[in-house]
């Protein structure tokens, strides 16, 4: 199976059930609200899946962006569809692993958007945010978009973040969370 993403590009997917991939209608939705902060940004893509979040991000001229996600196979995916779709003065790595084990290394690193797409019943919205608030992954002007199910949410309070937006697509719902401000 392939996926079309912006500019009518196409890309790979990983067989079988593992992923699931972000909705057309999904994705075109977040383009949308984001439009004008993707350009020259830096994209951090969580529980990257397919990796078509990430395409999309460097097809409309993010400078950088960086992948995690626990399957090889996806991986692999992931890294032949960026290199598909970006350009010699864009960078990309993917990260393969468990989402908690590999936030520490990104420790220095801060990243404009943050796109979080876990499995909906996987327990992780909670430590994942918690996690990008304590080590100051996300930039003060930054962005975090949770995917979720439309009936789980995402728990609230997290410390150091405060959610200012949720958008409802079908059974999807996104909130977009930023820092606290002091």
């Amino acid at each position: 199976m392939s996926l079309r993403i912006y500019g009518n590009r196409s890309l790979k997917t990983v067989p079988g059930e593992g992923t699931r991939p972000t909705t057309g209608r999904v994705r075109e939705a977040v383009f949308n609200i984001l439009q004008g902060q993707v350009l020259h940004c830096t994209w951090l893509d969580l529980c990257a899946g397919n990796g078509v979040m990430g395409a999309e991000a460097l097809c409309r001229g993010a400078a950088a962006v960086v992948g995690i996600e626990a399957s090889g196979l996806a991986c692999r995916t992931i890294r032949d569809n960026w290199q598909r779709v970006s350009q010699p003065h864009q960078t990309y790595r993917v990260m393969r692993g468990d989402v908690l084990t590999c936030l520490p290394r990104l420790q220095g690193e801060q990243f404009d958007l943050i796109y979080f797409d876990p499995p909906y019943q996987s327990g992780l919205y909670q430590p994942v945010l918690a996690a990008i608030a304590h080590q100051h992954l996300l930039r003060p002007t930054g962005q975090i978009i949770a995917e979720h199910d439309h009936h789980w949410g995402v728990e609230l309070p997290v410390a150091g973040l405060v959610c200012h937006r949720q958008k409802r697509y079908g059974r999807t719902q996104l909130s977009f969370f930023q820092r606290e401000q002091a």
